[in-house]
């Protein structure tokens, strides 16, 4: 078989995760699960493979220094290719990318989220382990921006793996190793590309830190992902990658500029047959910014448990709103009809899972001061009056809400 046959096959399996090693059959990993599939691949068909996948220069980077990263669309499936050297010769790790627009509904992620998006300015930090869903979570926040307003938004990707399609924003993406040299580089050009929006794709050392860290604090919107597996530890990691005559700096410059973080790990539902995140949210609230500033992030816990009024979401209060949500999106991969602008659930409904989320002891989350948010709220339910705020609000939603109490 041929790398087009067995990406085919792996999509056919519902693979998110293709690997190809010499002596061994092809390994899918199929909802968290590795599994092997046919019969042993000859090192020199993987060998051959690669050698025709890359380009001259990329093979000559690849013999330098044993492993390349790229993005290719093979066989109409637009995937992440890892090409490694490992003892049985060169092997693959190939992640399968969905075709679709991703936003927070099509990831059944809470639509409290887009309230990251709303600032001008500041750091949105995405964390998780290796294949939480980090970069689809990324795309869609920057999805909920270019649905919403005209923005300038620039990404620096390795490699990019969502296609962003500019609808309201104008969106330019770059890919180290192709378009520019390093995370660095892109960084110091993005300074002289008047971005409204920056998004990073992984910071992986402290020079990549401490530039984003400077964006995010001289009046551009900076979302970026960490590899953590939580958001207390994310900060943490940040800071012990700077010298320790630094660090006290480094808390600083975090607490004064951060929005928020999410942490996240992806769990299958069994009801719905589908992976969705699960997430840890912790919102730049007065009481976190303190904690942050004295470098004590292990106490950031404390916060998130009784920050449930500010906004932040424990995983145990996420867990239950996932088990009560009632408006899971199971379209597929085809369904890239433009969406209707944020937030995406009914008002209606969120106030009263909030409220339940009350009422069983998780304090029910809202907007903080600083973060704009728009509202429309129900009358009790005896009344027969329908009041709606004095901001503007989906007529849409109105009209279903009114549909519905008539019924």
């Amino acid at each position: 078989m041929s790398l087009e046959k067995w990406i085919t096959l792996a999509r056919e399996q519902g693979a998110s995760d293709l690997h190809l090693e010499g002596g061994m059959p092809i390994a899918l990993r199929v909802r968290g699960q590795l599994r092997m599939v046919g019969e042993p691949i000859a090192p020199s068909v993987l060998t051959q493979a690669a050698k025709t996948l890359l380009t001259d220069a990329q093979w000559s980077t690849f013999r330098e220094r044993q492993s390349e990263d790229l993005s290719r669309t093979i066989s109409g499936i637009r995937c992440r290719i890892n090409v490694l050297r490992s003892s049985r010769g060169v092997g693959f790790a190939i992640r399968l990318l969905t075709n679709f627009q991703a936003n927070l509904r099509r990831l059944n992620l809470h639509p409290d989220l887009a309230r990251l998006t709303m600032p001008t300015h500041g750091l949105v930090l995405i964390c998780g382990t290796t294949g939480s869903g980090k970069s689809s979570t990324l795309a869609a926040l920057i999805q909920e921006i270019n649905l919403r307003e005209a923005r300038h938004i620039v990404t620096v990707e390795s490699p990019i793996e969502y296609n962003l399609a500019p609808r309201k924003s104008l969106i330019r993406q770059r890919e180290v190793g192709r378009d520019t040299p390093s995370f660095e580089q892109a960084l110091l050009d993005a300074m002289r590309e008047d971005p409204d929006v920056l998004m990073v794709g992984e910071m992986r050392d402290s020079e990549t830190m401490r530039l984003t860290l400077n964006a995010a604090e001289t009046g551009h919107l900076v979302l970026a992902t960490l590899h953590s597996s939580s958001t207390w530890e994310a900060l943490a990691r940040i800071v012990a990658a700077f010298p320790a005559e630094s660090q006290n700096g480094v808390a600083a410059q975090i607490a004064d500029c951060l929005v928020g973080v999410v942490c996240q790990r992806l769990t299958f539902r069994t009801p719905h047959d589908r992976l969705a995140p699960e997430c840890e949210i912790l919102l730049a609230t007065p009481a976190a910014k303190g904690t942050i500033r004295q470098g004590q992030f292990s106490k950031l816990q404390s916060v998130l448990e009784g920050g449930g009024l500010d906004g932040c979401w424990t995983f145990g209060r996420y867990r239950e709103w996932l088990a009560r949500r009632g408006d899971w999106y199971l379209g597929g991969d085809g369904d890239l009809a433009a969406d209707p602008v944020v937030p995406r659930s009914n008002p209606l409904e969120v106030h009263v899972a909030a409220e339940a989320s009350q009422t069983e002891g998780a304090p029910r989350p809202t907007a903080p001061p600083t973060v704009p948010r728009r509202s429309m709220t129900p009358a009790p339910p005896d009344s027969r009056i329908l009041e709606i705020g004095d901001i503007e609000d989906d007529p849409a939603a109105i009209l279903r809400i009114l549909e519905g109490r008539r019924t």
